[in-house]
């Protein structure tokens, strides 16, 4: 397991013991509120995509994050309209003079729930279960900004926040549209910050404090297959007339290796990760592999799902199995992920995949394909003083266990924005989404005693990297 060689909690700038008890005991007697209000934010069906949910709930959503904003004492709280339609929240809480700034990021965007009848309990009602509270957005990334609220209040009630502050809540990270990535680039100084906590990854386990360093990007594209001006009777003509349903199974099906793994023409896919690795028995049980049914690919599971590109096929439209008539099908289209590790350009990656798409393509069968979505990977710096500061707050938080450094297969593409745009600022990447919380599939859930422990370094982290910055500005120079 790869430990960062700086996360103690004895250095010069370590939170004093009462004080960090105190601290901790008020980030505890907050969590009935977090829960009330993380209650309030999941029942937002905010799926941005109009197509399976009205705008509106999107819109209730944002404007709740404003408001709640605004009770906390932000200034120049706004609703940003971003170029793909849907609205970021921004605000600013000024701290002391000559403070350095933290941004701090979430999404209140969620996924759709896919089966709802597949929950347990309803995905947008807040459900406590288990000792875990249940619902869409719980852990991604709604109980990401509950996170950020409560270590500011707690800090508020001892002895004020020491850094200012900057948050930005976005509105379509899911889908993966880009809008707040372009929105920094036309207005680069409204994110301006010494350091970035972006808090929507997850410690590798429950209660292993986790720094994620390293992120996949995305190409999200649409593949449609034509081969006839109209659907036939399979019993007529099937056996001649080129079924487009078949076409696009093979073309999808070129993309993979006999073993599972990814092939892309022209796309590099022989990565290998060196830090923390994730063993096989671990993850069979964290992705709920059956019984019998063998992991694809190649290399360490660490290699696979963070240092190498992975093709997921998100969706297929053709006719479901219940109503099926006995049809040869002359269009068939599928939406095609493909996610992409670091050293790789997401723009490059995109069109090597579109070209195998369609070269791929058997018996002529015409080849349409659309990108609707894009996001760089990243790669932290984590020998930065920010990671110092974070490390001695985890460490403080989770009762001297030192910060371990993981990356992560899925993409937050608005951090490689900020890196190119702030080349100069730190970015630290914590979140809630640990492997029992299952983001992105049914019966998604948070734990509470991760809140707790996350919202108290993130508290501890805005005392301890405000320290540092000021020990820094005092110290004399030769």
């Amino acid at each position: 397991m790869e430990q960062a060689p700086h996360a103690r909690s004895d250095g010069p700038a370590a939170t004093a013991p009462a004080d960090r008890r105190a601290i901790a005991a008020t980030v505890a007697a907050l969590q009935p509120r977090a829960k009330a209000e993380l209650a309030e934010l999941v029942a937002f069906k905010s799926v941005a995509d109009p197509a399976q949910f009205p705008k509106s709930e999107c819109e209730a959503a944002a404007r709740w994050v404003a408001d709640a904003l605004r009770a906390e004492g932000f200034t120049d709280v706004a609703l940003l309209d971003t170029p793909d339609g849907t609205e970021s929240v921004y605000g600013f809480l000024p701290g002391p003079a000559g403070a350095p700034t933290v941004l701090l990021y979430a999404h209140y965007d969620v996924q759709p729930p896919l089966d709802e009848a597949a929950w347990i309990s309803p995905p947008f009602e807040l459900t406590e279960r288990d000792g875990r509270w249940y619902g869409r957005g719980a852990a991604d990334c709604k109980g990401g900004l509950i996170m950020h609220l409560t270590a500011l209040r707690a800090l508020g009630q001892h002895g004020g926040i020491p850094v200012n502050v900057k948050v930005i809540v976005e509105g379509s990270e899911e889908q993966g549209t880009g809008g707040l990535e372009r929105y920094a680039e036309a207005h680069p100084e409204l994110l301006t910050a010494d350091a970035i906590v972006i808090g929507d990854t997850g410690n590798f386990r429950c209660g292993l404090p986790t720094v994620t360093a390293m992120l996949r990007g995305m190409a999200l594209l649409r593949v449609r297959v034509d081969t006839l001006e109209g659907n036939l009777h399979s019993g007529q003509f099937g056996g001649a007339a080129p079924d487009a349903l078949a076409a696009l199974i093979r073309i999808l099906d070129s993309l993979r290796a006999e073993d599972g793994s990814t092939t892309v023409q022209g796309l590099a896919a022989d990565g290998t990760w060196d830090g923390l690795q994730y063993p096989d028995e671990d993850f069979r049980k964290d992705a709920k592999v059956l019984d019998g049914v063998e992991l694809i690919g190649s290399g360490t599971v660490a290699d696979r799902v963070w240092a190498r590109p992975a093709i997921t096929v998100l969706g297929i439209d053709c006719p479901p199995v219940v109503g099926a008539t006995p049809s040869v099908q002359a269009s068939a289209r599928a939406a095609v992920s493909l996610r992409v590790p670091p050293g790789v350009d997401a723009s490059r990656a995109a069109e090597l995949l579109t070209a195998h798409l369609q070269s791929a393509a058997p018996w002529g069968a015409r080849v349409a394909v659309e990108q609707v979505g894009q996001g760089q990977p990243f790669r932290a710096d984590t020998t930065s003083p920010a990671y110092t500061a974070m490390g001695r707050a985890l460490s403080e938080a989770y009762d001297g266990q030192e910060m371990a450094i993981a990356g992560a297969g899925g993409s937050i593409p608005l951090c490689n924005t900020l890196a190119s745009l702030y080349p100069e600022a730190e970015i630290l990447l914590i979140g809630l989404s640990e492997p029992d919380a299952q983001i992105h599939a049914v019966n998604e859930s948070v734990s509470p005693q991760e809140l707790e422990r996350l919202s108290l370094a993130e508290a501890l982290f805005l005392r301890s990297y405000a320290d540092e910055a000021a020990d820094t500005v005092a110290a004399p120079t030769r």
